[in-house]
């Protein structure tokens, strides 16, 4: 699909650009335009472009506001190291972003329609990408209902955007490593929910207890299964791997109720590379505290796109407490970020072709 650039009478003067892109923070500075396609039960996919960055009008009534029709997806462009950008993996954006509306019932957007949405708006915003050692434009493509009905049902029409935004590290602290809080009164999802969906409820759902944490001095919160309450699953938008002494790594499967993460898929792949035995099996809270005091376990880490691999320092909770390894980030955690960040950026061998390089 061939997505025409429509004409922008204010974009941002070089010289603000160049100042915003200083100390940009993480998502609170947007580029000059967007992409956008429609869609409708009977015409289907139509009115693709890239346009500058504005207001949506929609109607008070459109189902996206009532009934939480929305997906999203996370991903960036970097500048490589030799010069031009790159996306990460933006096949695996695509394929996840058709399983989201799938669940949420929406109409699924081709691959390639994705794909090159992406790559045009990059294309065109090409200069907000930050130079910065760290940096990267964040992408934010995403799909809302918009016919204007109260009925409960599936929408017939669609809008589908991308909105590009210059980010600097997700953790603004400085410290070498994060808290977590043990959530035990709010849990993110269950079997048959829409916890491996990228939706917004499932962040709704999760900010009253990354408030919690927050209150408790944490920099994120950690939600157990919804059942026991026992079994760790992933934090408020990140998954977490637990790093042993005797090198193997290992992180919760994929059941249903957590995100799976393109971040994630890359560091299992990336570790068994190394010859590091990588599981992914279910890790219990009380485990986890057990064999931290013990020296078992050495090292922990998040992961995703807006945090790339973040070490974990400490564990609270009402019935736990415990820090992980010295408090700090682990010689695995550091390889497995370095080998990741290296492909990103195009210092390394891409041997499993996850650049996108574009010109």
């Amino acid at each position: 699909m061939h997505f025409p650039v429509e004409s922008h009478l204010c974009p941002v003067g070089e010289d603000q650009r160049e100042a915003l892109l200083q100390a940009p923070g993480f998502g609170q500075v947007f580029t000059d335009h967007m992409a956008t396609i429609r869609y409708s039960k009977n015409q289907g996919w139509y009115d693709a472009k890239i346009g500058p960055r504005q207001a949506l009008s929609l109607d008070p009534a459109a189902l996206v506001f009532h009934y939480a029709q929305e997906i999203y997806e996370g991903m960036k462009a970097y500048r490589l190291d030799g010069g031009g950008t790159g996306l990460f993996r933006p096949e695996a954006n695509a394929r996840r972003f058709r399983r989201s509306a799938a669940r949420l019932a929406m109409p699924p957007l081709p691959e390639e329609m994705f794909i090159e949405s992406v790559r045009a708006l990059v294309r065109v915003d090409n200069a907000w990408i930050p130079s910065t050692q760290g940096f990267a434009l964040y992408l934010r493509p995403f799909m809302i209902a918009t016919e204007s009905v109260l009925g409960v049902r599936a929408s017939a029409d669609y809008l589908y955007c991308v909105v590009a935004s210059p980010v600097g590290p997700y953790f603004r602290r400085g410290a070498a490593a994060v808290t977590l809080w043990v959530s035990d009164n709010f849990t993110r999802a269950a079997l048959g929910g829409t916890g491996d969906a990228k939706c917004g409820g499932n962040y709704a759902a999760s900010l009253a207890a990354q408030a919690e944490a927050i209150r408790e001095q944490c920099d994120q919160v950690i939600f157990l299964d919804a059942v026991e309450r026992r079994w760790i699953e992933e934090l408020g938008g990140m998954n977490v791997f637990f790093v042993f002494a005797d090198g193997s790594i290992q992180t919760p499967p994929l059941s249903g109720t957590i995100l799976a993460g393109i971040t994630r898929e890359s560091l299992i792949t990336l570790a068994r590379d190394m010859g590091l035995v990588a599981r992914e099996e279910p890790y219990a809270i009380d485990q986890w505290q057990d064999d931290a005091k013990s020296g078992r376990l050495l090292e922990s880490f998040a992961c995703g796109t807006a945090a790339v691999v973040a070490p974990i320092g400490e564990v609270k909770g009402r019935k736990h407490r415990f820090i992980i390894g010295d408090g700090g980030p682990g010689p695995i955690t550091e390889r497995l970020k370095s080998a990741l960040t290296d492909i990103q950026l195009g210092r390394a061998p891409d041997t499993h072709s996850w650049l996108d390089r574009l010109a």
